[in-house]
């Protein structure tokens, strides 16, 4: 009887996931991209495409008037429950060894390998990762 609750709990979880990664897809896809102010104006704007916050007095930006550009604001947030997630929706965790592996959830996780471990151990922990059914989200950088 326990292991039909359990096993509910994973469907829904899983559910609950898919329909918020969906909805995150359709939030990230209709944001507008966010230009900095005279990016279209000036090259030197334009080929570093990030943001910065218009301060001037005057500026029809900062002051959302018809024409320009939209600027950022909190409405344009993702939904709280996808927040700091991996794209997959799965939750990234940075391992240093093999141990850290045992306390994680495959099915929940996504590991990171830590840049200061060494060659060694970065391979003890693919192979561990590997054979418990992880995602590795840095497994190329060897």
């Amino acid at each position: 009887m326990a292991q039909v609750g359990k096993r509910e709990d994973v469907i829904k979880s899983l559910k609950l996931r898919r329909s918020l990664q969906r909805r995150m897809r359709l939030i990230r896809n209709s944001r507008p991209k966010f230009l900095r102010y005279l990016s279209w104006r000036f090259w030197k704007f334009e080929r570093h495409e990030y943001w910065r916050k218009p301060k001037g007095n005057d500026n029809k930006m900062r002051l959302q008037l018809k024409g320009y550009p939209p600027i950022v604001k909190i409405g344009y947030g993702s939904p709280a429950k996808m927040r700091y997630l991996h794209p997959s929706g799965l939750e990234p965790v940075v391992v240093f060894n093999v141990k850290e592996l045992s306390s994680l959830d495959p099915r929940k996780h996504i590991i990171y390998i830590g840049s200061s471990v060494g060659l060694r151990k970065r391979m003890e922990i693919l192979r561990m990762a590997q054979e418990r059914g992880f995602k590795v989200a840095n497994a190329g950088v060897v």
